[in-house]
Formats: structure tokens, sequence, C-alpha cells
């Protein structure tokens, strides 16, 4: 028979010993059997006929240690090598910790780490109109760091977003005030220091707590429709460019070498200067060793210095000229040409012969000196 028939039946599961009432227990009952069980874990003591439960002395100690540990350790925080950070207690900044690990109150102060070491980059780029009226796509990048990371914080409400904006404004300025030319090729250099000058200026009132780094002129080029002619202006400049380049480069090589034949020549000039001074000292000496001798012996010397002379002569010829004594004749012997026939064989006696005995005309003394002159000269030659 099962417990909940009708009838005589104790085998409810739910009744207590010396319980008439049947059912389930009250909810009330329960929840206080439990809140017995949790305060005797804490030294709770029930009071008689079942009153409220206390918490002991004891157990507050307890929960107010471990409430402070928990607390204390939650306090600890860590600020990187390369950051610094801000602290807010209370929302309002009270000052700036280094990197290391620290301690805040928790709930009370906030901490804000600001990287101050890494450099950051942002572009910006954009098709903007120039000074002549053309149309160019210019891309630039800067560079830049943290310096003050309050003034990062709280002097504006995003500093990377105004310093984007400041850099668009740089740029389309300067591109504004140049000649599309002076951006596409040579004057690229000058418009990347006038955006970094013209930035600065901007972002000065503002006080971001950035410095700019440096300032990076990344690509301009003029719209597709237009691209290849802008490209040939572009190769002829830089044909114009490379051929000064090469006149500057032979101009400074052809210099030094004019140069160094000048002094050649002047060292030339001043060793022949030296040579014939020395030259005409000798002969000065010479003259004054022989002018004694020829007072002492005019006749002698006299020959003497002929017969040197024309020793001197006649060994730097290879024509030979006789002058018979007691007639008009004057033999003249050509022995290069007697030595050139002899060596390749040819009989050379009829040219020869042709060449010897030549009537020479002594009716008057100054045309055979003439003559004679020439043929001597001839001679020599």
């Amino acid at each position: 028979m099962a417990w909940n028939e009708p009838g005589n039946n104790d085998k409810d599961p739910w009744k207590k010993k010396g319980d008439k009432n049947q059912g389930p227990p009250d909810l009330d009952d329960l929840l206080k059997d439990i809140g017995n069980k949790v305060g005797g874990i804490f030294g709770g003591k029930s009071s008689n006929g079942g009153g409220k439960k206390g918490i002991s002395s004891v157990g507050l100690v307890i929960a107010l240690i471990v409430g402070i540990l928990v607390y204390g350790f939650s306090g600890f925080y860590t600020i990187k090598e390369a950051e610094q950070g801000i602290v807010l207690r209370f929302g309002q900044y009270s000052g700036a910790v280094e990197p290391g690990l620290r301690w805040k109150w928790t709930f009370a102060e906030r901490i804000i780490p600001v990287d101050i070491q890494t450099t950051r980059v942002l572009p910006a780029a954009g098709f903007m109109l120039t000074q002549d009226e053309n149309v160019v796509r210019v891309e630039m990048q800067i560079q830049y760091r943290v310096v003050d990371p309050r003034n990062y914080i709280f002097s504006v409400t995003n500093a990377d977003d105004s310093l984007s904006q400041s850099l668009d404004s740089a740029l389309r300025y300067v591109v504004g005030h140049a000649k599309m030319d002076d951006i596409l090729t040579s004057g690229r250099e000058q418009v990347r220091q006038d955006v970094w000058q013209e930035l600065d200026k901007i972002i000065a009132p503002y006080n971001l707590g950035l410095i700019v780094v440096d300032v990076n002129f990344k690509d301009a080029r003029p719209p597709e429709e237009v691209k290849d002619a802008f490209d040939d202006a572009i190769s002829a400049q830089e044909d114009e460019v490379r051929f000064k380049r090469e006149a500057e480069a032979y101009e400074r090589g052809i210099e030094p070498r004019a140069r160094g034949r000048v002094k050649r020549m002047e060292q030339e000039a001043l060793a022949y200067k030296q040579q014939t001074v020395l030259d005409a000292q000798g002969e000065v000496a010479k003259f004054n060793k022989l002018l004694p001798e020829y007072h002492a012996a005019p006749e002698v010397t006299r020959q003497r210095m002929y017969l040197s002379t024309m020793e001197s002569v006649y060994a730097n010829t290879s024509k030979v000229m006789v002058d018979v004594e007691g007639g008009n004749n004057m033999m003249y012997l050509p022995l290069d040409k007697m030595m050139q026939n002899q060596s390749s064989g040819q009989r050379t006696l009829p040219q020869s012969q042709s060449r010897i005995n030549q009537p020479i005309n002594t009716s008057s003394s100054a045309p055979a000196l003439s003559g004679r002159a020439d043929r001597f000269n001839n001679g020599r030659n």
C-alpha cells in the first residue's frame, strides 16, 4: 500500500516524530535551517526557541582582514619601461609615475600609461591644387614622439587626430603656394622643409605634448590622364641635370691638367732661362780665357778657332764640299746618297758626276763669295 493512500498511514516522509500534522516542511523553517548551518561556521549561536542568529566578533575580524588584503593586492600595477603613468585621483590630475611596480588607491586613483619612447608614424595623402592651378597627388609621412604625457592626454580630446588634421592643413598650404614642377622635381626638399616648419607653427598653440622627429616626402605625381606627359618632362629635366653634372665633372677634370701644363711650362721656361744664362756665362768665361791668348798670338788663335768650329760643323753633316785650290771649281760629294745607293746596290756615278765640277763665276768677288756662302749653308743643312 502506498504511503499516501487513504487510511491509517504512518509512512509520510515529511512527517516528524510526534508531529501529527502531515505535509512538506514550511519554507521559513527551511531557510532558518540553512541560516543555522552558515552561522555555525562563523561561530554563531541560536537563541532559545529558534530565534535570530548572530555573528561573533571573530568572524567580523576575519572578514575585515580578508577585505583589506584583497583591496591591498588589487592596488598593485606595473608601468612599462617605455611608458610614463598619469595619475588621476578622483578624476583630477595628481602627478606622473615612472616605470616599475607601483601601488594605487583602488577606486580612488586611476592610472593612464602613455608611451613616450616609441616613434609613431602618421601618413597624409590627397589630391591638391598647386599655385599654377595644377592638380597633383602628394603623399607625405611624419614621425613624432610624445614628450609631455599630461598635455598629450588633457590638452585636446585626441592629440593624434589633432596632429593628423594639422598635417593635412600644413601640407595643403605649402602645396598651394608651390609650383607643380618644383613639387615633382627639384623642389621636393624645399616642400618637405616648408611642411615641417608650417606644421610646427600650427601645433605650437595647442600644446599637444608632441614633437615632430622627421618629415618624409613619399611621393608626388600628377593625375593619371597627364602622367605620361609629365614623365617625359621629368625625364628631360633629369637629363639636363645629368648633362650639367657631366660638364662640371669634365671641368673639374680638365682644369687641373691645364694648370699642370701651365706649371710645367713655367718650370721649363725657368730652366731654359737658367740654362741660357749659364751658357752665356760660360761663353764669357771662355772668351775671357781666349782673349789673353789671342793678344799673344792672334793668327794662331784665329786659325785654331776656325779649325775647331769647322770640325764641329762637319761632324754633324753627311755632305762634304771641297774647294780646289788654284781653280774656280768646287767639288760637292753627297756622301749620304752614296751610302744609300751603295747599300741598295744601285750605281750612282752619273748622278754624282753631274754634280761635280760645276763651274763657279769668279769675275767679281762679291758674287763668288755669295755663291760660296750659299753652298756652304746648303752643305750644313
